[in-house]
């Protein structure tokens, strides 16, 4: 962790620079989770990622814009730290290219390097972005509980569990009341996280429980979903099982994880009322 550029003090770049993109073993905390690179990982997935403060010169010196997005697929044998995606980022800000595609070519060598996997990326006009306009994830929303919770209390496995009475249901469920913290900086990070399933009904009280005891917990967007999608899967022994978090943006980044163990279809990246 001393290495990271997060909680350093850091100059903006001036000049392109790819080798500012800082890789992060997801081994490491895998190993942490039960799952070791010999095995076969219990889910596939995608860490999306979007990009507001993207910006580039044409060949005769103009700034260009443009939002990003990247997809970078959750069998990467690296994650890309946050600030250092930012500063590569920024540091495009006074190079010169031929073309937007140009642009868009560099940006998936640059980061598949960096990943150790292809990726994938887009670069849109702003103007197609509010046109979208902004939309909530759909689910039973698990806030409405009226629970007692002692914040402070860890997340605990434990809480997790099912209705034994009753069969096989498909559900899904949305809670806003996800938050962690950077494990470098302290720095609190905002999510909502929807989780679908299949099987036995999960008892939701202990689920939401146990999504609050993350809120103290110091671990990168993509650690805290794996580890949910871990926990779940253990306790509650679905047949199939979702999980996909959208976090709030924090120097003009945002990362989205998602996770599953089924043949299903990538969430598509909305934009809720926090983003």
């Amino acid at each position: 962790m001393a290495k990271l550029p997060l909680g350093q003090s850091t100059q903006y770049p001036q000049q392109y620079d790819p080798d500012l993109l800082f890789p992060i073993p997801r081994a490491d905390n895998r190993k942490k989770l039960g799952l070791h690179d010999s095995g076969a990982l219990p889910f596939v997935g995608v860490d999306i990622w979007n990009a507001f403060e993207v910006s580039w010169l044409n060949p005769k010196g103009k700034p260009q814009i443009a939002l990003a997005e990247f997809h970078v697929p959750a069998d990467s044998p690296h994650m890309i730290e946050s600030k250092s995606f930012k500063l590569y980022l920024n540091s495009l800000n006074n190079a010169r290219f031929e073309s937007e595609d140009a642009l868009r070519q560099r940006l998936i060598t640059d980061i598949s390097n960096a990943a150790g996997s292809p990726i994938h990326t887009r670069l849109t006009p702003t103007d197609h972005i509010a046109k979208k306009g902004m939309q909530e994830m759909s689910g039973i929303l698990l806030d409405r509980l009226d629970i007692e919770v002692d914040p402070l209390l860890p997340a605990d496995p434990s809480l997790l569990g099912v209705n034994q009475d009753f069969g096989p249901i498909e559900q899904c469920f949305v809670s806003h009341l996800l938050k962690s913290n950077c494990p470098v900086t302290g720095q609190p990070d905002w999510a909502s996280i929807q989780i679908r399933y299949q099987g036995r009904p999960i008892l939701e009280e202990g689920l939401l429980r146990y999504l609050i005891g993350f809120r103290h917990k110091g671990e990168f967007h993509e650690h805290c979903v794996e580890t949910i999608f871990t926990d779940i899967k253990r306790e509650c022994k679905p047949d199939k099982l979702s999980v996909y978090a959208r976090y709030t943006r924090r120097g003009g980044l945002d990362i989205n994880p998602f996770r599953t163990d089924h043949n299903s279809p990538w969430p598509d990246n909305i934009r809720h009322a926090r983003q």
